[in-house]
């Protein structure tokens, strides 16, 4: 995202006319000599699949040992990059939603919902252990839990002040930024690029456009390496509050209202920038972009968060200016897809996310696919595929 917008499509274009003709089983990149794990070859497509479940809502790629996860809803699926299914984990009830690889510790996190009980979880997946097909989450021990209780006070916040909760709606006062629990997640530095990798995870958003204080993306980011001591087993029927106390770092991007907030979340190492996938917003006098690209060389600034009852501040995060500008709002943006799962290969490469159905015997299943993209940052949509071998 660094490099010419000209001249990286030319390189893209070239790339591809060169596979068509060699029909290689290689990468479409070299492979730097000394680090063969985190190069290995990155196949145009990753199949993950299709079950009976929810639908696709994030990916996460293990390149250094060749996996693939998908998260569909209520399924953790596990592949080779073969497409080839390795081991999956089942049982959950709450909503499983995006996924990321922490390459300190080789584990897949996740973001985890159970809005009926007022809790938020960020799960942990021993990925060297799954292994085998339909691993229970709660009994296999290859799932651990970590409970964030920010997002709990935000989503059950009694704004209107009438001492009711209102539960799962987006049609009320309630709910602090309108927080509809969380949802993207993806690990990289602090807002800046400077310091330790941490884990960020970004609010799920309710749609609602008689509010105007549900306009920011809510990202908190979280110091991960001491979580060991509030790791507990998943046990959905006692859930537990042993996490931190408050996050690392809270902050806030303006975008006007989306529809459930960041889907998914993916930081570039290439760009040091993070994107942002959502369901468009419904809010007339914003553009309602699909793709925000977050600047990660600003350093989150001091500022008033907009539209809230009462004047309040916190750490703002600058949009990148590049793509489509709505100037009205000083929005910038994209339309692309990625809300089913984004993932990047820190070479001006990505995996898209493709999701859909199909029905055999009367009985529909959940399908997802990664796609090989290239970034052009061309408008509207940044992303270019990239041909089969």
């Amino acid at each position: 995202m660094r490099r010419n917008v000209t001249a990286l499509f030319t390189s893209l274009v070239a790339t591809a006319a060169v596979l068509a003709g060699a029909g290689s089983a290689r990468a479409l990149a070299p492979e730097a000599a000394g680090d063969q794990g985190r190069h290995r070859p990155a196949p145009p497509a990753i199949d993950g699949g299709a079950w009976q479940s929810g639908h696709l809502q994030g990916m996460a790629l293990d390149r250094r040992k060749g996996f693939m996860y998908f998260s569909f809803t209520n399924l953790l699926v596990k592949t080779d990059l073969r497409g080839t299914p390795i081991g999956s984990v089942t049982g959950f009830t709450g909503h499983l939603g995006d996924l990321d690889v922490n390459r300190s510790d080789g584990r897949v996190y996740a973001s985890l919902e159970y809005k009926a009980a007022k809790a938020f979880y960020i799960a942990l997946f021993d990925a060297d252990r799954i292994t085998r097909m339909n691993m229970d989450a709660q009994s296999t021990g290859v799932v651990s839990t970590v409970h964030l209780r920010e997002v709990v006070e935000d989503y059950t916040a009694d704004m209107n002040g009438d001492g009711v909760f209102d539960g799962n709606t987006g049609n009320t006062p309630d709910h602090r930024y309108g927080c509809s629990g969380i949802d993207g997640i993806a690990f990289g530095p602090s807002f800046g690029r400077h310091g330790r990798e941490r884990l960020t995870v970004a609010y799920g958003v309710y749609s609602n456009t008689t509010r105007a204080d549900n306009d920011h993306q809510v990202l908190l980011q979280y110091d991960v390496r001491r979580w060991g001591k509030y790791e507990r087993p998943l046990t959905e029927t006692d859930p537990h509050t042993s996490g931190p106390s408050e996050p690392d770092g809270k902050h806030f991007l303006y975008t006007g209202n989306t529809t459930y907030g960041v889907q998914n979340l993916e930081y570039d190492d290439e760009s040091g920038n993070w994107l942002m996938a959502v369901y468009k917003g419904k809010k007339k006098t914003f553009p309602n972009y699909s793709l925000f690209v977050v600047d990660g060389s600003e350093r989150p600034s001091w500022g008033l968060i907009r539209g809230q009852r009462e004047p309040e501040y916190g750490r703002l995060l600058a949009l990148r200016s590049e793509g489509l500008h709505h100037g009205p709002t000083g929005v910038y943006g994209y339309e692309s897809a990625g809300q089913y799962g984004l993932v990047a290969l820190d070479d001006d490469r990505f995996y898209v996310a493709e999701a859909g159905t199909v029905e055999s015997g009367g009985v529909i299943r959940q399908t997802g696919r990664a796609v090989l993209h290239g970034w052009t940052g061309l408008t509207p949509n940044p992303f270019t595929p990239l041909p089969p071998r």
